[in-house]
């Protein structure tokens, strides 16, 4: 469909505010990897060797910075959950994404720090969190067909339980790569239908692990 009369184009960024955004995304994703997203916007601009307002005239805010250097990541855990909703072996499928998620949180904090909690202004990540629930429930619903999946388990049950475990994914990562997918093991073994046994509390409803992440994310708890 062609452009109303009323729309107007982005202008092509000049030589000089092209080089200065690729600068600012180059120095963010290190930053990010290194520090978590809440790494001081003042100090990226610093790395990137040009001031706060250029940082600040490119990405107006935190949210939008980091919607430009994660959206292809995001984009790939995105496709790879729908190869896994293609797969004939549900847990085997699931087993598989979630190995394929934490193999991406190990090496990057900041798309653990993305995965794992909330932040506002991202639209790239609230849809991953939507197709990561949705994707995780489908799978789980199949396993659980299958008898291979404990009854008494919910998606936010495993979803909780890997944000969890992702906090702490980078820094196992340093220390011996790779580890990690041993505790990962254990972690998924307790869903398995043989290591049923009843289960003390409710599970969280989605609204409360909604709450969680954005408080693991630095947002004060609502009221």
């Amino acid at each position: 469909m062609a452009p109303s009369k009323n729309e107007k184009k982005s202008p092509p960024l000049r030589s000089d505010a092209r080089r200065n955004r690729d600068l600012l995304l180059a120095a963010a994703r290190d930053l990010f990897a290194e520090q978590g997203l809440n790494v001081p916007l003042d100090e990226i601009a610093k790395r990137a060797g040009v001031g706060n307002a250029t940082l600040y005239r490119r990405f107006p805010t935190r949210g939008d910075l980091v919607e430009a250097v994660f959206h292809e990541d995001l984009k790939a855990v995105m496709a790879s959950g729908e190869e896994a909703r293609l797969a004939q072996d549900a847990w085997g499928a699931l087993t598989a994404y979630l190995e394929g998620v934490c193999a991406l949180l190990a090496r990057d904090r900041g798309v653990g720090d993305l995965m794992t909690t909330g932040i506002r202004g991202v639209p790239t990540l609230d849809a991953i969190h939507a197709h990561n629930h949705a994707t995780v429930s489908e799978l789980m619903r199949r396993a659980a067909e299958a008898g291979e999946l404990r009854t008494d388990v919910v998606p936010e049950d495993l979803l909780f339980a890997l944000s969890a475990l992702g906090t702490s994914l980078p820094a196992v990562e340093a220390i011996r790569p790779g580890s990690w997918r041993r505790p990962l093991a254990l972690l998924l073994d307790g869903f398995r239908s043989t290591a049923q046994r009843p289960l003390p509390e409710r599970p969280l409803t989605p609204t409360e692990t909604d709450r969680v992440y954005r408080q693991m994310g630095g947002e004060p708890p609502e009221s």
